[in-house]
């Protein structure tokens, strides 16, 4: 979904494609959640034998592959599992029956926008069994506190060892940077760091996650430093992100030579929330005409009236708009291609869009120590479906230096003299 469909579609069908991804999260992470929350079932089965031996003196109750493979059918559709399986060396007839997925389950009773819950409401020892509960129906027994306890120190040291993965052969041509809030308690927000990047490949990933104060620069700069502490040595050629003064201060600390490009979706929503709502709907189409101009000059054109157009009556929406023209506007220096996906900070926004909707009517959320882990899994599980950008064969022009005018090559550019004299 590109930056045209969070500003151009009608309500149903953003709501709709929405559901249509949440569905596909559900059905997706669903597997993955009973795959790990059953896996540390086993782990905490196999600990009670782990002293027992056979007569050579080998660990008498250990794992011997899978059962096969059957289907539940849930709310959003059928899930695919897999329920491990033991084996007792010892002759003793000791086997594990998950309590989570006992044999005669067939269907779940209920799944409630069952990915974003878990991650808004927590793995704790409560919450999760009721979730279980909300995926697996009543026959599920749930797991115990231990069980659970090592299923989210799983998680996190998952995302740890994701933070220490080295960077060294990645190079990242683009990135859009963002802080996400959450709801931790009652009174306490909490501010996630994210930047996904795109490969010199096209390949879109999320790069960095980690909790941070607010959107400080010096939480954004420790963010920075540490992917390049990862091996990061190469600067990205353009950074997409709003407003927030933290990261943009930080990043010329850390990689000067990377251009800015403000978040057209944030700006136009900071715009027009300094506007009567009577104003908003035709504020909205002179905004748009300027992102949407087919070459700066233009969209200097369309800046230009929009300011006159506004400045008497409202002269703060047009401060808002006026300050940020050079770094609205860079997008034009880079392949016309490319321009749907860095004129705004869309693959983080969407990707977090079904939490967002959610998050205001939700309180008594995850713990601090929680919720990075979670995010991490729903985004690692979300980034597997994400496409390469369009256009992507021209990032090797944009990495070599060529530079472009309009979206197009500046070597490709006709020259209006030459044109003037065969004419």
């Amino acid at each position: 979904m590109n930056d045209d469909n969070l500003i151009a579609l009608p309500p149903s069908e953003t709501t709709e494609s929405f559901s249509d991804a949440l569905s596909d999260l559900i059905r997706r992470g669903a597997r993955q959640i009973i795959a790990q929350a059953v896996e540390a079932e086993l782990e905490d089965f196999l600990a009670q034998y782990r002293d027992r031996r056979d007569e050579q003196g080998r660990q008498a109750v250990v794992r011997n592959g899978y059962l096969p493979e059957r289907t539940i059918t849930t709310g959003v559709g059928e899930v695919d599992i897999q329920v491990p399986k033991v084996r007792d060396r010892s002759g003793s007839g000791v086997k594990f029956t998950s309590q989570l997925l006992p044999p005669y389950l067939k269907r779940a009773r209920s799944v409630e926008e069952l990915l974003p819950w878990l991650y808004l409401k927590g793995v704790s020892s409560g919450d999760f069994s009721e979730v279980l509960s909300s995926l697996l129906g009543t026959e599920a027994k749930g797991l115990s506190p231990a069980t659970i306890g090592r299923l989210k120190a799983k998680w996190s040291q998952e995302h740890q060892t994701w933070q220490q993965r080295s960077l060294r052969q990645q190079r990242y041509v683009y990135i859009w940077a963002d802080g996400i809030y959450f709801n931790i308690r009652a009174d306490e927000r909490q501010c996630l760091l994210v930047i996904i990047g795109v490969t010199d490949k096209g390949r879109k990933e999320l790069l960095g996650l980690e909790s941070g104060y607010r959107e400080s620069e010096l939480s954004w700069k420790a963010l920075l430093l540490r992917l390049k502490d990862q091996g990061l040595s190469q600067a990205p050629h353009l950074a997409i992100g709003d407003g927030a003064l933290g990261f943009w201060k930080a990043l010329p600390q850390v990689f000067p030579t990377t251009q800015n490009q403000r978040c057209w979706v944030h700006k136009t929503a900071n715009v027009l929330n300094k506007l009567p709502k009577r104003q908003q709907p035709e504020a909205k189409r002179a905004i748009w005409e300027i992102y949407r101009a087919e070459s700066k000059t233009e969209a200097n054109q369309a800046f230009d009236r929009f300011i006159a157009t506004y400045q008497v009556k409202y002269p703060e929406a047009t401060t808002c708009l006026a300050k940020d023209r050079d770094v609205l506007l860079t997008f034009f220096d880079f392949p016309a291609e490319h321009w749907a996906h860095i004129r705004t900070t869309n693959p983080i926004e969407s990707t977090f869009a079904t939490v967002r909707l959610r998050t205001d009517q939700t309180r008594g959320c995850v713990s601090k120590d929680t919720i990075l882990a979670l995010v991490f899994k729903l985004v690692e599980s979300a980034q597997k479906s994400w496409l390469r950008i369009r256009g992507f064969k021209h990032l090797a022009d944009v990495i070599e230096g060529v530079p472009f005018k309009d979206g197009c090559r500046a070597d490709d550019t006709p020259d209006v003299t030459q044109m003037q004299d065969a004419a």
